[in-house]
């Protein structure tokens, strides 16, 4: 194999670890939802479907980065937003967390541009 196809095959085979990744997310999303609301409230730990979603989203940005692929901002921001509002409701605090999501996305899309190369 020459060595010019070489970033080639990788950029594929990291293209497709990344579609393989998003679909085991959404599984896994999906799949611990449907649990969750199988059992009633009564019987599901306050906060446990947000620790859920925190832990899914940045088990897979830590196995993205771990794998040489960019580590996803939004799903990364979701996923330490999902962890706060599950500590938080474990205290029985109440947080703005519409706000938050806004905040974050603002703070990403602006910090962005200024935080990349230009190629």
């Amino acid at each position: 194999m020459s060595s010019e196809l070489l970033p080639d095959v990788i950029r594929a085979r990291h293209a497709q670890l990344d579609r393989r990744l998003h679909d085991v997310t959404w599984g896994l999303l999906l799949l611990m939802t449907g649990v969750i609301w199988l059992f009633p409230n009564s019987q599901t730990p306050e906060g446990a479907w947000l620790i859920g979603v925190a832990a899914i989203l940045l088990g897979m940005n830590v196995v993205r980065h771990y794998k040489a692929i960019g580590v996803n901002g939004f799903s990364f921001g979701l996923g330490l937003i999902a962890l706060i509002a599950a500590v938080a409701r474990m205290w029985r605090a109440d947080l703005p967390l519409l706000a938050l999501c806004f905040i974050i996305i603002g703070a990403g899309l602006l910090f962005k541009p200024l935080l990349t190369r230009a190629t």
